[in-house]
């Protein structure tokens, strides 16, 4: 499978088609959801993940649910898609483009008011059918400007899924890597396997060795000694949320991957684009993380992996603290610290 063939999220006959990432790399499986409660469960239960693809995936849920409504008007419609709107939005707490999208669907319907439902319905799909086509442009940009960071013969290490399957179709960490690809420069990427739900083994490794990129699988607790043994000259991670200040959360173990390049002079970036940037809260201790079931760490494929009754801590997330980070990489450049400043005159219009 080519990189530009992997639709992780798209708009078909009234319904949203996802990959079920549950089952890959085994099997490729397509599902087709027509209701909030199927999509729920799909966000829920990371059959579609990534914060860009989360918030696609959202955007086209809330646009097929709101397309069997039966309401007349639009205060009853616009109860409706509140409602409806609210029960996506408590699938999961932390990537904020979820919120952001969602946010973007009500604005929208709000501002047409005036017009007839059957209207306002398509003009929900248009929506978000839109977010998927800016995430690929921006996902594009993204590249672009991250494959100035990356030399010919680099090493790269990445974390977590943040391809092609955690947007809509290119990814925000591994665009640099795909455009350095297309213009020759030879790379090796290597990636953390990323316990406990192996999005790094299952996902980023079916991703690169489907479009031929030179990967290499590497156990989460390696990542010092093959930093220190020299192969690893840049790391570029994806962000599900950053902060005013610059602190940024990621797939939990991002932050101790941050510490390891700062001990080894390696420059660490993370790539996301502009739904994930959140003025709102002033820094990463304001990022809700989500913690998930003791199950994720003690069982493996079904099999317990730990004494019957053994109690788990296991948040999905953590928070990279500004100063570990060399620069962001976004869809309108790459920006460096101080990111207090500059992320606020990345937000404003225009920019």
């Amino acid at each position: 499978m080519k990189k530009n063939e992997i639709k992780t999220v798209e708009w078909q006959d009234g319904a949203v088609r996802i990959i079920d990432q549950t089952r890959l790399p085994g099997e490729y499986v397509l599902l087709d959801m027509r209701t909030k409660e199927e999509m729920w469960e799909a966000i829920r239960e990371l059959k579609v993940r990534g914060a860009p693809a989360i918030g696609i995936a959202a955007a086209m849920g809330l646009a097929a649910e709101m397309d069997r409504s039966r309401a007349k008007g639009f205060p009853a419609f616009y109860r409706e898609l509140e409602k409806a709107a609210a029960y996506l939005a408590s699938s999961r707490p932390t990537a904020v483009n979820l919120f952001w999208a969602l946010q973007r669907m009500k604005e929208l319907a709000g501002r047409l008011r005036d017009q007839p439902v059957a209207k306002i319905k398509e003009a929900l799909v248009g929506e978000a059918k839109a977010i998927l086509e800016e995430d690929r442009n921006m996902c594009r940009a993204i590249g672009e400007a991250g494959d100035a960071l990356i030399m010919s013969g680099d090493g790269i290490l990445t974390h977590c899924n943040a391809g092609g399957l955690a947007t809509s179709g290119f990814g925000t960490a591994l665009a640099p890597v795909y455009v350095a690809q297309e213009k020759g420069k030879k790379i090796k990427v290597y990636s953390d396997e990323t316990r406990p739900l192996l999005q790094g083994a299952r996902l980023t490794l079916w991703e690169l060795m489907h479009v031929g990129v030179d990967v290499t699988m590497i156990c989460d607790n390696m990542a010092a000694v093959v930093m220190k043994q020299g192969k690893i000259d840049l790391v570029i991670t994806g962000a599900d949320r950053v902060a005013a200040n610059g602190d940024a959360a990621n797939k939990i173990g991002t932050y101790g991957v941050a510490l390891l390049a700062r001990a080894h002079k390696i420059p660490f970036y993370m790539a996301w684009p502009s739904s994930t940037l959140d003025l709102s809260l002033a820094s990463g201790d304001d990022i809700p993380i989500e913690e998930r079931g003791a199950e994720e760490l003690t069982t493996f494929a079904g099999v317990s992996i730990a004494p019957k009754g053994a109690q788990a801590y296991c948040p999905a997330f953590d928070v990279t603290p500004h100063e570990l980070i060399a620069a962001f990489i976004t869809e309108r450049g790459v920006i460096r610290p101080p990111f207090g400043k500059n992320l606020r005159q990345f937000a404003r219009p225009g920019h």
